[in-house]
């Protein structure tokens, strides 16, 4: 090679070298608050609309995992597909052609006794579904309340698509359907409440819905049925074994997971409106969700755990993905950590691994916007090349874990899960426009099962006597 060869040579590599450098210190800009909520909700949206089981139109579970499909997710999927439309982020007519399909699945496949081979069984759905055909996942219950968040959803598509194609039509049609199909009465036990579940080859589960969870909204659309309605006394009892504890600022009925004071709440607004229950505490369920929130907050900041991150913006404990069911010790203490567990604190009982899940804070916006936000922008901007992607978050991180393999410290999901998108597209939503909780207080049936627990108050006394 002469001189001038290796000149240019060298030039060339020089180049390269400078170039590679630039690349690696180069770094994506990061959003301020109000882009990022913007980037947020698209990216959210799109999970929904991109990620879909399509020869059954159900939503899976997780992403990018493909393990089974979700009937809680899919109930889900139906708000989000309406808030894309609102966004336009999709047309009206991609939306109500995406549900119909959603819904003319449901509707035609199979129910009956058997263990294999069918959806479900009097209405309601097994849990998980399998990709391809929607039947049975291997041994899994016939969910009541996964059930439930499935009509939820259904019902907020009957109650959306209010024009007069045929499309729309249809999709009225079989929303009704599908719900009035559902035999919640079946699913009731001798003592005045519902079982959680059931299996073909053993009956039904002997957990029932009682104590405060996330079951409102299931235990609202069981009341409101014209065809297998459960008792209105089913109401009052549920209120009877709810747990209130705290002080006089955040006192509140109990539940540690934030998903179970979130998921009745992205559909039926509870703003103003009183129980018996809640009317002699002084409060309503928007409220006791708001003062769930901030005690999560306050836990996590104080840390008695001692995990690592946790801190005025870094903080929100439910039910999500961990880093693995393991004791191993960290730094002088021994540490408990799980795989998929409810999460979560209230003044009776923590479940805490050091395990963060976005969702926490984003179904919880609505409540409480003034430290959600901040919080998920904190997450974005401290962590997002590891937790932000995609489709918005990732399911949860852990920064004290230590991966005993690779001795790495930090453990961060590599899967988006359907039931964890959804509160945070539908609640930030909610929190903007009340898109869904508007779109919900023209649903008889909902309507109706608020009545009949005894809701009174707010938007429904005000509510004209030709939509009650």
């Amino acid at each position: 090679m002469n001189k001038n060869s290796m000149s240019l040579f060298i030039i060339w590599l020089f180049s390269i070298l400078l170039s590679s450098c630039t690349q690696k210190v180069e770094k994506e800009p990061t959003l301020d608050q109000d882009a990022f909520v913007a980037d947020l909700k698209m990216r959210t949206f799109q999970f929904f609309w991109n990620v879909v089981d399509t020869p059954t139109m159900q939503t899976p579970d997780r992403y990018p995992t493909d393990n089974f499909s979700s009937i809680a997710a899919t109930g889900f999927s139906i708000p989000a597909y309406i808030i894309g439309i609102e966004n336009k982020y999709i047309t009206r007519e991609q939306g109500a052609l995406r549900v119909v399909s959603v819904l003319r699945w449901l509707l035609q496949s199979k129910q009956g006794i058997e263990t294999t081979d069918v959806t479900g069984y009097n209405g309601f759905y097994y849990h998980f579904l399998k990709y391809g055909t929607g039947t049975r996942f291997k041994n899994v219950e016939l969910s009541t309340i996964d059930t439930g968040l499935l009509m939820a959803g259904i019902l907020t598509g009957m109650s959306y698509f209010d024009g007069e194609s045929n499309l729309e039509a249809e999709i009225r049609v079989l929303a009704d359907s599908l719900y009035r199909r559902v035999n919640w009465n079946w699913a009731m036990n001798s003592k005045g409440y519902m079982s959680m579940g059931w299996f073909p080859d053993k009956g039904f589960i002997e957990s029932q819905w009682a104590g405060y969870n996330e079951a409102m909204v299931l235990l609202i659309m069981a009341m409101g049925s014209p065809t297998h309605p459960i008792p209105d006394s089913s109401w009052n009892a549920w209120c009877r074994t709810y747990e209130w504890a705290g002080n006089d600022t955040l006192a509140h009925i109990n539940f540690e997971p934030l998903f179970g004071h979130q998921y009745s709440h992205m559909f039926i607004d509870f703003r103003g409106i009183y129980d018996d229950y809640t009317k002699a505490k002084q409060i309503d369920y928007f409220e006791n969700s708001r003062r769930a929130t901030y005690y999560n907050r306050l836990y996590c900041i104080e840390n008695p755990g001692k995990f690592v991150g946790y801190g005025n913006n870094i903080w929100g404990l439910t039910a999500s993905d961990g880093p693995a069911d393991v004791n191993m010790k960290v730094g002088k203490d021994s540490v408990q950590f799980f795989s998929y567990r409810a999460r979560g604190a209230s003044y009776i009982h923590v479940v805490d691994d050091g395990t963060i899940a976005p969702t926490a804070a984003g179904g919880s916006i609505p409540f409480a916007p003034e430290i959600c936000i901040p919080a998920l922008h904190a997450m974005y901007t401290q962590y997002g090349e590891h937790i932000y992607k995609e489709y918005g978050f990732v399911d949860a991180f852990n920064l004290t874990y230590i991966n005993p393999l690779t001795n790495v410290k930090g453990w961060y999901d590599p899967d988006y899960l359907g039931i964890d998108q959804g509160p945070i597209l539908i609640q930030l939503e909610n929190m903007q426009t009340g898109l869904i909780w508007n779109i919900l207080k023209k649903n008889p049936y909902i309507i109706s099962g608020l009545q009949k627990a005894g809701f009174k108050g707010g938007w429904l006394d005000k509510l004209p006597q030709k939509d009650i």
